[in-house]
């Protein structure tokens, strides 16, 4: 979950709305800082801010807000978004083990100069992996049990697009019916969790492909010997984007419903857009 991909589109939020998101994106860096170390920050991303908006959601734990300091910046006031929850801590948590797990993939398929960013932060990601890991372990299994699933899928011949985004879809679903308090619950939360996360999955994929296709790296794309390769990718990701707007329908949603709704609709549509057809210029902003 540090890839980034999960944003809102600004242009359609009210200004309390875009006001709110950056309130829970501050909360979470802080908790961050807070549980683990400030380094830890550079691991924060929009998607594991939409994981802890939909949890402070789920549970309606936002109790307001409060104005501060930012933590980069002090110069800079901030508001935060209250959580009564652990929301933000089980965030922070699942940005940290992802990241660590991801500077271990980067390790083994990254460039010269790339790897040696990775060694010089994995040694401090390593620790913070290891507090994360004991507070919510159910997080660490899912994430270690995903990372193994890819390893063996990637490794297999040819194997199709949908082989290769299963992991991460399954890990996706796997951490939202956590959260589950009824069978009914259970099946919804799977249902977009893996569907997010697959199209997490192909957007990165799409994403990465020339500089996969130059280092002779893996990427399920390389193999598509069809006409328009753009259309073929667009089709895949609308299909699992669809699927999660179905069963987040069915969720019961009145906390951050406006941010949420426009993350689905205008947010993931129009960075999926960006990323599969590559206009020349884009105004993408980088962080809030």
């Amino acid at each position: 979950m540090v890839f980034g991909y999960l944003q809102v589109q600004k242009s359609e939020l009210k200004v309390r709305e875009w006001e709110a998101y950056k309130s829970v994106y501050c909360g979470l860096c802080k908790q961050m800082g807070k549980d683990y170390s400030f380094l830890t920050r550079l691991s924060l991303s929009y998607d594991c801010t939409f994981y802890a908006m939909l949890l402070m959601a789920l549970e309606r734990s936002c109790s307001g807000f409060r104005k501060g300091r930012c933590r980069f910046n002090p110069l800079k006031k901030c508001d935060f978004a209250c959580c009564t929850s652990d929301s933000y801590s089980k965030a922070a948590a699942f940005s940290v083990i992802s990241a660590y797990y991801k500077l271990r993939d980067d390790l083994s398929d990254g460039g010269f100069f790339k790897r040696l960013g990775v060694r010089l932060l994995l040694p401090f990601f390593s620790r913070w992996h290891k507090k994360a890991a004991k507070r919510y372990p159910q997080l660490e299994e899912i994430v270690a049990h995903m990372m193994e699933q890819q390893a063996q899928a990637e490794q297999q011949d040819n194997p199709g697009v949908d082989l290769c985004a299963h992991p991460t879809g399954e890990m996706l679903a796997s951490v939202l019916t956590l959260e589950a308090k009824t069978e009914l619950q259970q099946r919804v939360f799977y249902e977009l969790g893996y569907h997010v996360g697959r199209w997490i999955y192909l957007m990165d994929a799409a994403d990465d492909l020339e500089k996969d296709i130059k280092h002779n790296s893996f990427n399920p794309f390389k193999s598509y010997t069809g006409d328009d390769l753009q259309d073929y990718q667009t089709r895949l990701l609308n299909q699992s984007l669809a699927r999660a707007y179905d069963a987040y329908n069915l969720i019961e949603i009145v906390d951050f419903k406006g941010i949420l709704d426009n993350m689905l609709l205008y947010g993931f549509p129009s960075k999926q857009n960006t990323v599969v057809y590559r206009p020349q210029e884009v105004k993408d902003e980088k962080s809030v």
